[in-house]
């Protein structure tokens, strides 16, 4: 899907579920990274990230549209566009909008060496991410000598 395909898609949306047109732009922004899409206040452009269309059907990239002229709509009328705010909640609900998208980025498992570490007196386990001097530190439940396991 183009850019050119993009807005007239965000336009032909707006018509038909908000009944107000979209005078600005709609662009994919391949730098968003976790979110679907944004609205930004500045230029009131609407940023959509290219890997809905990769990984997910129309259907999510609709949904994220939506959201989106949630928060354009709102803003240009001066009404609350923010996620608590009460407007917003509402159109989201009128429109049948998505309060979030799906995943988009695969989450990181944290693979950092754990330093696992045993009370001698109460068998207590303590994991770290740091080495920790074991003669400076003393077992937080029974005040027991900890050693080094792993």
């Amino acid at each position: 899907m183009t850019d050119e395909q993009l807005q007239q898609l965000v336009e032909r949306i707006s018509l038909d579920i908000f009944h107000k047109p979209f005078a600005h732009q709609a662009i994919f922004n391949k730098r968003l990274r976790t979110t679907g899409g944004r609205y930004k206040l500045s230029n009131h452009f609407i940023e959509i990230n290219p890997r809905v269309v990769d990984l997910y059907d129309e259907e999510e990239l609709v949904g994220i549209i939506k959201h989106e002229l949630c928060h354009y709509h709102l803003h240009l009328e001066g009404r609350g566009y923010k996620h608590g705010d009460v407007d917003f909640k509402q159109l989201l609900g009128s429109t049948n909008s998505p309060r979030h998208c799906k995943p988009l980025a695969e989450r990181k498992t944290n693979s950092r060496i754990l330093h696992i570490y045993r009370c001698m007196a109460c068998g207590c386990e303590y994991q770290r991410r740091r080495k920790m001097d074991c003669s400076k530190y003393r077992c937080g439940k029974c005040e027991g000598e900890i050693i080094k396991v792993e």
